[in-house]
């Protein structure tokens, strides 16, 4: 069964029945709101695992503009791994592109392997990751990957129901893009995603190994009080952690599932669905410790600064969603995965002052544009740093 949101007694009891540590609450002493400006020195080393169809690419945006604002190093794939790093082979060093290191940052999809990016980043960095609810997600990665994942491929009327019938019919491991048909979470954490369901001590097992890493599990339908949490895990400002959604599907690609559907869903993904329910009893439980009121008052103003944001980019209320296909401009355009499948993008109004244009085109830029400009401006930066040395 699911642990309950917001119950700290809940999961309190629910460690204890699977032998995890306890953890600390500090209810009430804590109820004042976080400062505007921390004191403390920002905290710049940061690994993110991106995992997919979870809001990580709005979070990998954000991730970009902190390190160009503050003239950081992220690392970044070598250019035969693409934008991932050689993904779904797990993460090596000999994947990262060479003039990108020593790194502060490191964003881009990968699988996780933990020694191998312990011995590439600093020893004070910060591990952070975001789950989703797992029937809303496997519906993403259902439509998204359906073209492509054989195991989707397979289905003859290629709907999600049919396959949830009987996914053994469909499903082998060794299918090409199999980890997009079970488990995702649990693969992209670089564990095992074919583990039986009835195997519940390896999902125990699992959610402690990965909390011992991951200083912040976030929350995708809690994605402003996870940046709440965020804020102060690294002492950053508010400015640091706005941004504006990126990679959504088109309404008409979205589909709704059943309760039934649901329940047959979190059962096939049953180790994501265990890593699901653990870290978002935990999520509340950490802002719990910061003080519910404050958290409201945080998100408040995170979307406040939001408003604010996208008026200025807008001229409106609403941001200028467009689907992806009918974007003109290449560099806003996002990947489009299928004919079937739209990905919005959004477009800026022509009668804008260049400061406020390039301000705003780095909130909207999605990964596959945004990414070779970033690396670009670093290796420039590196050369101007080092005149003399080697030429990229």
């Amino acid at each position: 069964s699911s642990v309950c949101c917001c119950s700290s007694v809940c999961l309190i009891r629910w460690r204890a029945e699977q032998g995890l540590p306890r953890i600390r609450l500090f209810v009430g002493e804590r109820r004042s709101c976080l400062p505007l400006r921390f004191p403390a020195p920002k905290q710049t080393n940061v690994v993110f695992l991106k995992t997919h169809k979870t809001a990580s690419s709005t979070m990998q945006s954000l991730l970009f503009r902190f390190a160009e604002r503050h003239n950081l190093t992220m690392a970044f794939p070598k250019p035969s791994c693409s934008l991932q790093f050689c993904y779904p082979a797990f993460f090596s060093s000999n994947f990262v592109h060479p003039d990108t290191l020593p790194a502060n940052m490191i964003t881009s999809h990968m699988r996780f392997r933990k020694s191998a990016l312990q011995k590439l980043m600093p020893k004070n960095t910060r591990y952070i990751t975001i789950l989703r609810e797992p029937a809303s997600m496997f519906e993403s990665l259902f439509t998204y990957y359906s073209p492509y994942a054989k195991s989707f491929k397979k289905v003859p009327d290629g709907s999600l129901k049919t396959f949830m019938e009987d996914p053994l019919q469909y499903y082998k491991p060794n299918d090409a893009y199999s980890y997009y048909a079970r488990n995702t979470l649990t693969f992209d954490l670089g564990g095992e995603n074919n583990r039986p369901a009835t195997d519940v001590a390896y999902a125990h097992d699992f959610v402690g190994e990965v909390e011992k890493v991951f200083s912040l599990v976030m929350i995708s339908e809690y994605f402003d009080e996870s940046l709440v949490l965020l804020r102060n895990l690294l002492s950053w400002d508010l400015e640091d952690i706005l941004y504006i959604k990126l990679n959504a599907r088109t309404e008409t690609s979205k589909k709704k599932i059943s309760p039934d559907l649901v329940e047959k869903i979190r059962a096939w993904n049953s180790i994501d669905a265990y890593l699901y329910d653990y870290f978002n009893a935990t999520l509340w439980v950490k802002l719990s410790d910061l003080g519910l009121d404050c958290v409201a008052k945080e998100v408040q103003l995170l979307r406040q600064a939001q408003e604010r944001l996208i008026k200025r980019c807008f001229g409106s209320e609403t941001p200028r969603e467009q689907p992806g296909s009918q974007i003109k401009d290449k560099d806003l355009r996002p990947w489009q995965p299928s004919k079937e499948v739209g990905i919005v993008g959004y477009v800026l109004p022509e009668d804008m002052d260049q400061e406020t244009r390039t301000h705003c085109l780095k909130f909207i830029m999605p990964e596959v544009s945004y990414t070779p400009k970033l690396l670009r401006s670093q290796l420039e930066r590196q050369d101007q740093n080092n005149p003399s040395g080697p030429k990229v």
